[in-house]
């Protein structure tokens, strides 16, 4: 499509719009009638640990939102030479799980309690065993249920508990509802009726029956939509809060709110049986679309999620990837900009990232450990970001990035072995996106030889969520009769440009005996926590 078609597609009102809120940035991306990113805006945040709780304010949430439809907005008019004021669908999506609890006049109870939170063990357990199906720390009822465990005083208050995607959605249009894929982060679903799982919910309200709550859980819960129907409309209030201006005009179709891993299956055309993708940036899982159930829950290791149509998907998930190595490289950047020098951001990421190709296959035995926070898939709640070496180990930059690298995967490849090695679960595509796939050719030949099968990137890896979520809108807004799958290959990617990196086996060799010291390190990571306030 020509600059003019798409200046004209978005004064016109036909454009569309995917908001996701990551961990470290809120992206928004608007794509044209042809599915293709024509402009974004970002803003960037971090998360806070107020008393021993990582979260995010309401007032840095707001902020955060109208910022990136700001940036947007500047971008287009940039570009384009036109402004946006109208647009044919929206959707929100972000990270996943968490609890944002309110009370009966919408107020907020206690402050965000984020996925990144490993506070939640003993219900996460409790509830595991309960329903014999895994329940994950991170999950909306592990914190709830966690909560009434504790004695907390706001639990009897709960008139609706939601995740960050519903919670925002929700403010634009008035409508507590969540997207299916969303909603199997909160509570168990049956893949059956693509809804709560009855027997569960009955479970748990027996469970807590001793407690003389005038609330069931049922009645705390978003209702559950699947991708394709409609989640709202943008209301006049939604619209002053998206954009304060008051340009944007209200009426929009909203699409059901999602997760990213949600988004991240659409961006990578990964909704299909015997498909996977890999969403790595601040955290990294790899989500699996089943064709059968597991044999048994794998507590704190695999989550059984769905994807945004309801169909049954394993995922792997670990709290840290990128953070720590981003660090690393800014460090590098401020030693740079010491000794007088200048690079650009993007050049430092290619430049080091781009060594690890030229470091010895298993990091030449260095061993960093990216813990920023806790990490459930190997057993901390606490984390402290380490680099062991011996004297003999070859310590080189090119050893040290590709063992940055490798150690962003260390914690998700726990999970994979049991997928892979013990379930013998089929996959025929693994696709990449997000920011570890960003410095060409070097994210996917590290993820292929740690997850030692073939993966795969499009040129729209590193848009990632931000564009599935639109294009969850798009499908909202039209879905041509058709199913997700199908309408995602015919109408998004029949000529998708994707390039596949199959494992090579000195690289796979070499991150086998990176995980095997790895595996062994985790004592020294141990002693750190237990050590180190």
């Amino acid at each position: 499509m020509t600059k003019e078609q798409t200046a004209k597609e978005i004064e016109s009102g036909n454009g569309v719009l995917g908001i996701e809120f990551g961990s470290t940035r809120i992206k928004a991306v608007l794509i044209n009638s042809e599915k293709e990113p024509v402009a974004s805006g970002a803003f960037d945040w971090e998360n806070s640990l107020v008393d021993g709780i990582w979260t995010y304010s309401l007032e840095e949430i707001s902020n955060g939102l109208q910022t990136s439809f700001k940036n947007l907005k500047a971008d287009i008019k940039e570009k384009y030479g036109v402004s946006l004021t109208s647009l044919k669908a929206m959707g929100i999506s972000a990270m996943m799980h968490g609890y944002l609890a309110f009370d009966k006049n919408d107020k907020l109870l206690v402050p965000f309690r984020t996925w990144r939170n490993t506070i939640t063990g003993e219900a996460s357990s409790k509830l595991t065993d309960l329903f014999g199906y895994p329940v994950p720390e991170r999950w909306s009822i592990s914190h709830l249920y966690q909560a009434i465990l504790n004695n907390e005083s706001h639990v009897k208050d709960v008139a609706f508990f939601t995740t960050l995607a519903g919670y925002i959605s929700w403010k634009l249009t008035g409508n507590k509802n969540l997207g299916i894929g969303d909603a199997s982060g909160m509570f168990p679903i049956d893949g059956t009726t693509k809804s709560y799982n009855k027997k569960m919910l009955a479970q748990f309200n027996d469970l807590i029956k001793d407690k003389g709550f005038a609330w069931k859980i049922e009645d705390l819960l978003p209702e559950i939509l699947s991708a394709g129907q409609k989640g709202g409309e943008l209301t006049a209030e939604g619209a002053k809060f998206l954009d304060p201006t008051g340009e944007l005009k209200s009426g929009v179709l909203v699409a059901p709110p999602e997760g990213d891993a949600g988004t991240g299956m659409v961006a990578t055309n990964s909704v299909k049986q015997r498909t996977g993708n890999v969403s790595a940036g601040t955290s990294v899982f790899a989500m699996v679309v089943l064709e059968k159930e597991l044999s048994k829950a794998y507590k704190d290791l695999i989550d059984i999620v769905t994807t945004p149509d309801g169909s049954m998907t394993a995922m792997a998930h670990a709290n840290n990837c990128t953070g720590e190595y981003d660090k690393w490289i800014k460090l590098f950047g401020e030693a740079i900009a010491a000794t007088g020098g200048s690079v650009s951001k993007p050049k430092l990421y290619d430049s080091l990232l781009g060594l690890a190709l030229e470091g010895d296959p298993d990091c030449g035995g260095l061993i960093p450990y990216n813990y920023i926070s806790g990490e459930s898939m190997t057993g901390f709640k606490e984390g402290r970001p380490l680099f062991v070496r011996t004297q003999k180990n070859n310590f080189t930059l090119a050893n040290f990035m590709r063992a940055q690298l490798f150690t962003a995967l260390g914690a998700l490849r726990t999970g994979m072995d049991i997928l892979f090695d013990e379930e013998k679960v089929g996959l025929d595509r693994l696709t990449g996106h997000g920011g570890f796939f960003k410095t060409a050719g070097v994210g996917t030949k590290i993820m292929a030889a740690a997850m030692h099968t073939p993966v795969s990137a499009m040129e729209t890896a590193g848009e990632g969520g931000p564009w599935g979520m639109a294009l969850l809108a798009a499908y909202a807004a039209d879905t041509k009769g058709m199913n997700l799958s199908d309408w995602l290959d015919k109408e998004v990617f029949a000529s998708a440009k994707v390039s596949t990196v199959a494992p090579d086996k000195k690289d796979v060799d070499g991150f086998n005996g990176f995980f095997a010291n790895y595996k062994k390190g985790l004592a020294v990571m141990k002693a750190a926590v237990e050590s180190i306030d």
